[in-house]
């Protein structure tokens, strides 16, 4: 009987643990809290700099020297002044999307793989995109855009299985 109630205490907590940690995840969410960190590594962007988008009108690869940690990633700056600049308010030079490909997106997929030279800043935002026939096509095309804003929610829910079970893959610790 201790057997018993020893197992269904352990599945009541296994139960109460996942239900924690979904409601976690469903907390509202904004356009920033998936980062893209591309296959391996906690690395943004690729480790260009956010900002350089905004002051420079182009893709500057950014420095572990001027990096900082946001929404569980690390992002790298050129410089000082960028790294300050974007601690001051990271949602107006984070990318759209948390860096997932935004033409992607707005077809209401996943695509991790971006390239951080193929962007486009729209009404004041940052898209980033798989290549630059994708960027042009953002910009191009209003609708895309529009779209894109359409489907980010259930790419978020799609973000959130692919979470939730790469979780339940990863063996139980004691």
């Amino acid at each position: 009987m201790f057997y018993h109630v020893q197992k269904c205490g352990s599945r009541l907590g296994v139960a109460v643990g996942a239900t924690v940690m979904l409601l976690s995840f469903l907390q509202p969410a904004g356009a920033e809290e998936f980062v893209n960190t591309g296959y391996f590594g906690d690395i943004a962007i690729k480790g260009y700099d956010p900002v350089a988008y905004f002051t420079e009108n182009q893709a500057v690869e950014g420095s572990e020297t001027y990096s900082h940690h946001w929404l569980g990633a690390t992002w790298y700056f050129s410089s000082a002044r960028n790294r300050d600049l974007f601690k001051g308010d990271p949602s107006k030079y984070a990318p759209q999307y948390g860096g997932y490909c935004a033409d992607g997106v707005s077809f209401g997929t996943v695509t991790t793989n971006i390239d951080p030279k193929a962007w486009r800043i729209i009404d004041g935002k940052l898209y980033l995109s798989y290549d630059p026939g994708a960027a042009e096509g953002m910009e191009k095309n209003p609708t895309k855009v529009t779209d894109s804003k359409k489907h980010w929610s259930e790419v978020q829910q799609t973000l959130i299985s692919e979470k939730m079970h790469t979780v339940w893959q990863q063996p139980a610790t004691k």
